[in-house]
């Protein structure tokens, strides 16, 4: 990669790490189902009347609208406004590499590699770490909410693998149409209009600050300058940049928000990413043979290596298919990984 561009892929985690401190800014402002809402309605316009129409099946769009946007977004929001830190939801979040490993085997008859596995193990002991440390300090059921989220998240990269999106900006831009409406409707029933109608009338420069940083700093940069990259480098060469995101995420948290980083949360961030390091990027999955894999108009048995068109730059081979998807949603986020030349799922943040 160019200087410029490992400069690029860098600026982007350092946007999705510190997301997590707007996001708790923004909850000082927003009710967090209303922030949700609005986080998305503002990402998708303009956005949706400038990327093109959908390219894929609108049943994709919806499934991981309703998945990704509703419920993991909906469950993060919710658990970081009942106490959950920015920095540990950061780094909790990426235990979704394990649940979308498991999705995919359970739903599409992927078996994880033994070194996958190993990661798995390390990642769920980097999980037990942080909620022993967690239970010492803080909620563990905004703890609980924040892993829920993860596994929400591991659904929706197993049905973005089914959607096998050519342009992951313009799938992200739709996927952002769905929830409005249903997180608005969640937040009148269970946060009450008043309440709603009360954040909206103290609306301030750094509320609206923080919910334009999440729409279109996370989200439309963050997607457009993602999958810029992956347009242009193998996946393998791309992918590991994401591991940089709760580092970032944690250091801002600590920085802005004061909060502290405790031995055992060190332990835990070094569980965990090391985990999710191997579960993502370590040997090839081997398939049980459970239908076709979808996307792909053929078996499993068609994997691709680093050196097959998969893994080139866009513009050197064929379209990516659902074969070419990593199941981590590596960076999320997230199995599968970019390692064996397949296309990472970028992440929601």
């Amino acid at each position: 990669m160019r200087p410029s561009h490992v400069l690029l892929a860098v600026l982007v985690a350092a946007v999705w790490g510190v997301n997590f401190v707007v996001i708790e800014i923004g909850l000082g402002h927003f009710p967090p189902l209303l922030f949700s809402a609005l986080r998305f309605l503002v990402a998708a316009i303009p956005a949706v009347f400038l990327v093109g129409r959908p390219k894929v099946a609108w049943k994709w769009i919806v499934g991981v609208g309703l998945v990704l946007g509703v419920a993991k977004f909906g469950l993060l929001f919710v658990g970081m406004d009942a106490g959950m830190p920015a920095g540990l939801s950061s780094l909790v979040l990426q235990i979704q590499a394990v649940f979308t490993a498991l999705f995919a085997f359970l739903l599409l008859g992927e078996r994880p590699a033994r070194v996958r596995l190993v990661g798995m193990a390390v990642a769920l002991a980097g999980i037990g770490v942080a909620a022993v440390d967690e239970g010492a300090s803080g909620p563990l059921g905004a703890f609980a909410l924040v892993v829920a989220a993860a596994a929400c998240w591991g659904v929706s990269n197993v049905l973005t693998r089914r959607a096998a999106p050519a342009d992951a900006l313009n799938f992200m831009v739709w996927v952002s149409t769905v929830p409005v409406l249903p997180l608005l409707a969640l937040s009148l029933l269970l946060e009450g209009p008043s309440r709603d109608l009360e954040a909206l009338g103290a609306l301030d420069l750094s509320g609206a600050g923080a919910l334009l940083y999440v729409a279109w700093g996370a989200t439309v940069f963050g997607f457009g300058a993602w999958g810029w990259l992956l347009r242009r480098h193998p996946a393998s060469t791309v992918a590991p940049f994401s591991l940089l995101v709760p580092v970032f995420g944690m250091s801002s948290a600590a920085l802005f928000l004061g909060e502290p980083v405790s031995p055992l949360r060190w332990c835990a961030a070094a569980l965990l990413v090391g985990g999710v390091a191997l579960a993502s990027f370590g040997g090839r999955d081997r398939r049980t043979g459970r239908g076709e894999e979808p996307g792909a108009g053929g078996t499993g048995s068609e994997a691709k290596g680093p050196g097959d068109a998969a893994s080139r730059p866009a513009g050197r081979g064929r379209l990516p298919t659902g074969r070419e998807i990593t199941s981590t949603g590596a960076p999320t986020g997230p199995g599968t990984g970019p390692a064996d030349g397949r296309q990472p799922v970028p992440p929601s943040r």
